[in-house]
């Protein structure tokens, strides 16, 4: 069974700041949260130029997440199954619509070991409070089943994927960034807020795996929500660190980071694509479309 679920994160900021903040939180989260054995490796980073998007950019990232599987998974699965490829697309130019600007994100994600499962992240970012009801332009029969969850993150609540994923422990109730006055944020921020954006992620999983496929999804897709949670957090409790920088001065640290990883022998979790296996074919994006006609065809019969 395909699962599809629409995360609608709120944030404090304009849609040119998210793209500077969303860029300086991946250089950051990914220093944090890489090592010698784990952690992300990007094996390819290139601009692209779309005829609907205009241009982007491309990413094919590596995740080498071991230690993070869940004990049930590891009772039948080795240690190497959380090993995952990403790709994605990133379009920030403005595109134009009834209900204003927008950023356009796509994302396409296999894992070597389970061949058959596939995962999907859509992401529509609009500059309003989460009210827009259907941006990425489903059908009836699909919006019908489509789940829907507002994340606040301001919220203090934690469960078991927030503490496998880290737990940024800013309290927002009492956070005010230096530099823009931005915060506290308190009960009913949302409405409150000015600037303010929404980042809705249509995430779509096919696990079609007979015993363990539901509960696989489920795992996924609570992770995916504890990763959506901790890096909009660090977004803006890292507010101060990167306002007032440019995309070009965010490329530079991050091939500087590049340069000091090599400078320190630090090894790369892999070498090309060719050690992380078969390269994933160009029409990614038209099985992330058929996975919308088989959620459609599940539900007409």
């Amino acid at each position: 069974m395909v699962l599809m679920k629409e995360f609608r994160i709120v944030m404090p900021m304009s849609l040119d700041e998210y793209q500077v903040a969303q860029a300086y939180m991946v250089t950051k989260m990914q220093q944090q949260n890489t090592n010698s054995t784990e952690g992300v490796e990007i094996l390819e980073n290139k601009s692209f130029e779309d005829d609907v998007f205009g241009k982007g950019q491309y990413t094919s990232k590596v995740y080498r997440l071991q230690s993070k599987a869940p004990t049930w998974l590891t009772t039948f699965a080795p240690a190497d199954a959380l090993i995952m490829q990403e790709e994605a697309w990133n379009a920030y130019p403005r595109c134009k619509t009834d209900c204003g600007s927008s950023i356009i994100c796509f994302s396409f994600v296999q894992c070597p070991y389970f061949t058959k499962f596939q995962l999907t992240i859509e992401t529509v970012h609009r500059a309003d409070n989460g009210q827009s009801e259907n941006v990425h332009g489903l059908s009836k029969e699909i919006l019908a089943v489509r789940d829907v969850e507002i994340v606040d993150i301001a919220s203090s609540a934690r469960d078991y994927w927030s503490y496998v994923v880290g737990s940024n422990n800013t309290d927002f109730s009492n956070f005010k960034s230096g530099k823009t006055g931005r915060g506290p944020l308190l009960e009913g921020w949302q409405d409150r807020s000015n600037p303010v954006l929404t980042a809705y992620k249509l995430v779509t999983i096919d696990a079609p795996y007979w015993g363990f496929g539901n509960k696989l999804e489920q795992a996924l897709l609570l992770g995916e929500r504890a990763l959506f949670l901790e890096s909009h957090r660090n977004c803006f409790a890292w507010i101060d660190e990167w306002f007032g920088m440019t995309m070009q001065q965010l490329r530079e640290l991050d091939l500087q980071s590049d340069s000091l990883n090599e400078k320190l022998g630090r090894p790369a979790l892999v070498k090309s694509m060719e050690d992380f296996g078969k390269r994933l074919a160009p029409e990614s994006e038209d099985i992330y479309l058929g996975q919308r006609s088989q959620l459609s065809t599940q539900l007409s019969t």
